[in-house]
């Protein structure tokens, strides 16, 4: 497989080190900024042929036509527009998360998707993470029963240091807060565990301690599921005095689990009322990370090989992306209207909380 990595910023690592885990070309890099090629080079101790390096990705694509996958790991707002041109090119992709910032840009990316026949995954690695593993099958087998409710907990510590390192951070027109940023993960596994539909979003959000932001710092919520099950977010960056946890609760009829951990990478509680021999293997299990990201991404780089290869869809597909995005946007149009908001969500963006706070 020949990848290619648009932005190569923070997160950029993490998609280096997967396509060389999985043994795949790194044929381009792509960044605006010049020198942050080199640079990403040079924090993943590259080895072996250097990828060709460019300013524009319009000028990659054009320049690059045998690309298999493009990953796409650029600001937030820079990510509709730029995956929506590589679709258009027919090229196969990973949006880092958010996949866009407005339910307009996500609903096309998942229409434009299908119409030109490309694989587009969002960049939800955690699904891959081996706790999270065990409790999809125990949801997909139906251990828990009837679900009772759930939540996600994402207590983590951003301080200025890391907003200055760029400064579309914590900005409605870029990035978006906590709850877009942070928690967009457990809010993804959330909806995935509790069946996905959700009905309704009813929250509340705040800027305690980042002033030099204009997004939310803190935030809370509550979801309600067309199967009549409820479920609470509370997401944020203000834990003193680093990253504590992100923890996913599901409580159902006949099961009780906790995936704990600083990236949902523990299993923490693991109760079942039909004990199977399979559970000690799941019962304290705990993956080790060198960083909240996890260990995902190559997992994930794995996956969309092979549904290229296998002609099907991804196992984290475009339609996750915009689901996830769906939940954030539904808590930031609460928060902008003191009301109760019902899903489906359209004609809605991050932009519109401008002056929020």
């Amino acid at each position: 497989m020949r990848c290619a990595i648009i932005g190569c910023g923070r997160i950029a690592l993490n998609h280096v080190k997967a396509v060389r885990s999985n043994g795949f070309e790194l044929a381009a890099l792509c960044d605006v900024v010049p020198g942050k090629c080199g640079d990403l080079l040079g924090r993943a101790e590259w080895e072996g042929p250097a990828p060709s390096v460019y300013l524009d990705y319009r000028e990659m694509l054009a320049a690059e036509p045998g690309l298999d996958i493009v990953a796409v790991a650029t600001e937030s707002g820079e990510h509709a527009r730029i995956a929506l041109d590589c679709i258009d090119a027919g090229k196969n992709l990973i949006i880092e998360k958010p996949v866009a910032l407005s339910m307009a840009d996500a609903d096309e990316i998942v229409r434009r998707a299908d119409e030109c026949e490309v694989k587009v995954s969002a960049c939800h690695q955690n699904r891959f993470n081996v706790a999270v593993q065990h409790a999809r099958r125990a949801v997909e087998e139906g251990r828990f029963g009837q679900m009772s409710h759930g939540s996600i907990h994402v207590r983590w510590n951003r301080g200025k240091s890391y907003y200055e390192q760029a400064p579309w951070r914590g900005t409605w027109a870029q990035d978006g807060g906590c709850l877009m940023n942070q928690c967009i993960h457990g809010i993804d596994l959330l909806r995935w565990m509790m069946g996905g539909e959700v009905v309704s979003v009813y929250a509340q959000m705040r800027q305690r301690f980042h002033g030099y932001l204009e997004a939310e710092d803190v935030g809370v919520a509550v979801l309600s599921f067309a199967d009549g099950s409820v479920a609470t977010v509370e997401g944020t960056s203000n834990v003193f005095p680093q990253n504590l946890e992100e923890t996913l609760y599901l409580f159902g009829e006949t099961g009780t689990v906790k995936i704990g951990g600083t990236s949902t990478n523990n299993v923490d509680v693991w109760d079942f009322a039909d004990e199977r021999p399979e559970d000690a293997e799941a019962r304290g299990l705990a993956e080790p990370t060198s960083n909240v990201y996890g260990n995902g991404h190559a997992l994930l780089y794995a996956d969309v090989a092979e549904a290229v290869r296998e002609d099907r869809a991804p196992y984290v597909d475009a339609r996750a992306g915009r689901d996830a995005l769906e939940v954030v946007l539904a808590i930031y149009k609460s928060q902008r209207t003191g009301l109760p908001v019902e899903l489906p969500l359209s004609g809605f963006a991050s932009t519109d909380m401008e002056n929020e706070f």
